[in-house]
């Protein structure tokens, strides 16, 4: 199933609105925190990944029209091998770790957390009505038993995920702030 552009679509539709998002999560922060620049500047990005969303989007609900079979399985293939951003393959020659750091940074911020992953999947769980498929293979069935159940399941993982990040908050240096050290 990895050459199976459904993938890409599927990915590519979830990746864009979790980028709308954390961009519209850090204008928010930056407004509040006075810097009007940085606010208007994420708030654009926000803006342009709204509309990369919605182009894939609706090219992945059209596949849902034509093909939902293979597109309901192709969903539960791309969810069960975890929806990663493109910085997961952040490095700067010092942290192994950088991407995971800065996500935790993030969680914490709330620019972008485990519950906004569980939100998109289920966003697009009812945008592309994948509870009300039918005539489904029994491959489809369960791919599509597995997409509507996963968001419940996640909610419960998010909760423990939180209370753990809770107890062991630490800090780390970054090196684009001159090795600063930042609360994770």
């Amino acid at each position: 199933m990895e050459n199976n552009p459904y993938l890409l679509y599927i990915y590519t539709s979830f990746q864009e609105r979790a980028t709308f998002i954390s961009h519209g999560n850090t204008a928010r922060l930056a407004k509040h925190h006075g810097e009007k620049s940085l606010a208007q500047i994420c708030g654009t990005i926000a803006s342009d990944e709204k509309r990369h969303e919605t182009a894939y989007t609706k090219i992945v609900e059209k596949l849902f029209e034509i093909d939902p079979d293979g597109t309901v399985s192709a969903f539960a293939d791309r969810m069960r091998k975890k929806i990663t951003m493109p910085g997961v393959f952040m490095y700067d020659g010092n942290d192994d770790n950088l991407f995971q750091n800065y996500a935790a940074v993030a969680q914490r911020l709330t620019v972008y957390t485990v519950k906004d992953y569980v939100d998109i999947l289920e966003y697009f769980v009812e945008r592309w009505n994948v509870e009300k498929l039918t005539g489904l293979s029994g491959e489809g069935r369960r791919a599509q038993d597995y997409v509507c159940g996963l968001g419940q399941r996640l909610r419960k993982m998010e909760e423990r995920a939180q209370e753990k990040a809770m107890e062991a908050a630490s800090t780390i240096p970054f090196s684009w702030i001159f090795g600063r050290e930042v609360k994770i």
